[in-house]
């Protein structure tokens, strides 16, 4: 943290809020600028991280209610200060509003939080709201830090030292370092391992050498970020995958490749967007999720293939049981009437059991088939041709005929419902292995896919021209254009010279548009593109103009020197001298497609700038269709008019790429 914040105070402390974003549920992003430099990305999630950023992120449609609150009261104030609290993992940004000065404050411990914070010292907003037992986040309420995890390791002496670990009795020394200092555990280790000194080794058994050689160590690390002596990188294993990111080469990863970066942010930068790409390609595929969802298909289906078989076979045992009673109808009867005459004579069930076991031993036909006699339910069970059943002495044989061919009626109509669940379950797992297969593949495939997305979404370092609004004509050459007062002034001062020919609509609130004509007379084509770049983005594109009136000069003809007493504000020019008028020109510009060696880039400006380079593109002129429905509508056009294999590619754009090219982001479509 304190590697973050001492590179961002000196990248974008004094730079102007020009947007908030809220990414997702813990993500925000601000668009900050600074005079006559590239627009920042500062990107932060709670808990988690904070960087500047250099890729494109999609935005959401409706921005949440916290960054509509930040918005209100962030948006067009001044980042001032940038401040880490005492060296805990959370981080202050101080800004100057016009209602005052305001603190945002990241916290990046535990779930994380980020929390507005007013003048006062009351809380705003925050992320989430929460009550804890050492103090609460809500609105209203003032604010307190969380209490400190360790002390200030850059303000703890020598003999503080000496005396703390010592306190920690037979506490392993890594464990008391973790505690005692804002360090961390990485960090402990990496103290202890340049000291020489077993991280598992008791506090009480340290001698004064190794509280020394601690001391010294930590300092040394601690001095590389005080001092900006970084060495930022990204441990690689041996595969090329990440492991870890860091603003200064470690002893615990001697052994490891690692890929230098200019700057600790560029590396974290670097880090997050290539790890949580490659966490969604892999949550995206869920393999292992339908690996499982498989093999509980594979064990279902093969309990109702079991209950299916035992159905089957059940149902047909019970209609042959219903035909054997009927084959062999005066055995049976004659055997049940046996049992029924016996008790009517009086006898006892085990006189009449024993007697008809005597008849089966003699070979008397109506007995041989029994086997027992169940007292307590009055049934005969039988073996007959090898088939073992009860009869109910309750029933008459008939009757228990009929029983057997109902129960194979009924186990014949749930084996129906049973085939049909049956095929269910294997069409399911048909498509679960179809998607398994699926996701092997892409579990090689799709974190490639996804790591060449993500090098698209790579914002490419801006020459001096890309920070304004610039394009080049049919003729091959660069026209400028301000985008603000701020913008407007540097254009004129830092990049025009002898021999340039400077542009301005005749309404109030108009950029300056400098033709770079590296010292050549400029053509009349070249003159009219500029004057109707001049002419689209001036104030008339706003108020619904079709034409404003144009007129160009030279660089030496503007000065700031006003009349005696007459004040020039920034971005504005006094013009001395004469002035060469367009008149009535109109009001569009065009958008277009160019293709080349398969990939694609957009271009803008003038008509027939944009013609000459290619014939997808499309013209706009001032309308009220605006926002992303304007550039989502621009891009469907744009699209339909390039091959099918490009076409979805573009779709699939961020609006950000063509926002700059549409005046005030408000038009209507001139032709398809």
């Amino acid at each position: 943290m304190a590697a973050v914040v001492r590179e961002l105070r000196g990248a974008i402390l004094d730079s102007h809020v020009n947007n908030v974003y809220q990414l997702d549920a813990k993500t925000l992003l601000f668009k900050l600028r600074k005079a006559d430099k590239p627009v920042f990305q500062l990107v932060f999630e709670a808990g988690k991280l904070l960087h500047l950023t250099s890729y494109t992120a999609e935005k959401p449609m409706v921005p949440p209610a916290f960054c509509m609150a930040l918005r209100k009261y962030l948006r067009n104030g001044w980042l001032v200060n940038i401040e880490q609290h005492g060296f805990e993992r959370v981080v202050v940004f101080t800004f100057k509003t016009k209602t005052g000065t305001i603190r945002l404050v990241l916290e990046l411990f535990g779930d994380g939080n980020i929390i507005l914070v007013g003048e006062d010292g009351m809380i705003l907003h925050a992320l989430s709201y929460k009550r804890m037992r050492d103090r609460n986040i809500l609105r209203g309420e003032a604010f307190r830090f969380a209490p400190s995890s360790g002390r200030n390791p850059l303000k703890v002496d020598k003999e503080e030292m000496l005396e703390e670990l010592r306190n920690f009795g037979d506490v392993d020394v890594v464990r008391a370092l973790a505690r005692f200092l804002s360090i961390g555990g990485v960090y402990a280790e990496e103290v202890l391992l340049r000291a020489g000194v077993d991280k598992k080794k008791p506090c009480n058994a340290l001698s004064d050498s190794e509280v020394c050689a601690i001391f010294d160590c930590l300092h040394v690390l601690l001095s590389q970020v005080t001092s900006g002596s970084l060495e930022p990188c990204i441990v690689l294993d041996e595969a090329e995958g990440f492991v870890d990111v860091v603003p200064m080469r470690l002893r615990r990863y001697d052994g490891f490749k690692h890929q230098p970066y200019s700057s600790f942010n560029e590396a974290l930068d670097e880090f997050y967007a290539r790890v949580a790409v490659l966490e969604r390609a892999v949550a995206a595929v869920e393999a292992e999720g339908l690996k499982g969802e498989a093999d509980r298909l594979k064990r279902i289906i093969a309990s109702q293939e079991k209950v299916l078989v035992e159905a089957e076979t059940k149902a047909e045992r019970d209609k042959h049981i219903g035909d054997v009673i009927y084959a062999y109808t005066n055995e049976l009867q004659a055997l049940l009437e046996r049992f029924s005459a016996g008790k009517r004579s009086g006898k006892e069930w085990s006189r009449i059991v024993s007697e008809v076991l005597a008849e089966k031993k003699a070979g008397l036909r109506s007995s041989v088939f029994f086997e027992s006699f169940d007292v307590k339910r009055l049934v005969v069970n039988v073996c007959v041709d090898g088939l073992r059943f009860g009869l109910d002495l309750r029933r008459d044989l008939f009757a228990n005929a009929s029983r057997f061919y109902e129960r194979s009626k009924r186990a014949k109509r749930k084996l129906k419902g049973a085939k049909a669940a049956l095929e269910k379950s294997r069409k399911k797992l048909a498509e679960v292995e179809a998607k398994l297969k699926m996701a092997k593949t892409l579990e090689k495939v799709k974190p490639a896919k996804a790591l060449e997305e993500l090098a698209e979404r790579k914002i490419k370092p801006k020459k001096w021209f890309e920070k304004f609004r610039w394009f080049v004509s049919s003729e091959g050459g660069l026209v400028v254009a301000g985008k603000d007062a701020v913008s407007n002034e540097v254009l004129i001062k830092k990049y025009t010279e002898a021999g340039d020919v400077v542009f301005h609509a005749d309404v109030v609130g108009a950029p300056f548009v400098a033709v770079k004509t590296g010292g050549k007379k400029p053509s009349e084509q070249v003159l009219r593109e500029a004057s109707e770049f001049a002419a689209a983005f001036s104030r008339g594109w706003r108020e619904g103009f079709a034409s404003v009136d144009v007129y160009w000069v030279k660089p030496e003809q503007l000065s700031k020197g006003g009349p005696s007493g007459e004040y020039v504000p920034r971005g504005a020019f006094v013009v001395r001298g004469r002035r060469n008028w367009l008149r009535g020109v109109s009001l569009r510009i065009a958008i277009g497609v160019v293709v080349e060696d398969g990939e694609f880039r957009f271009v803008g400006g003038s008509v027939d700038a944009v013609k000459a380079k290619t014939n997808v593109y499309v013209i706009v002129v001032p309308g009220n269709l605006s926002g992303k429905d304007l550039f989502r509508r621009v891009l469907a056009v744009l699209a339909g008019k390039l091959p099918k294999e490009l076409r979805e590619r573009v779709l699939k754009v961020s609006v950000e790429e063509i926002r700059e090219y549409i005046p005030y982001n408000k038009a209507r479509i001139l032709e398809d």
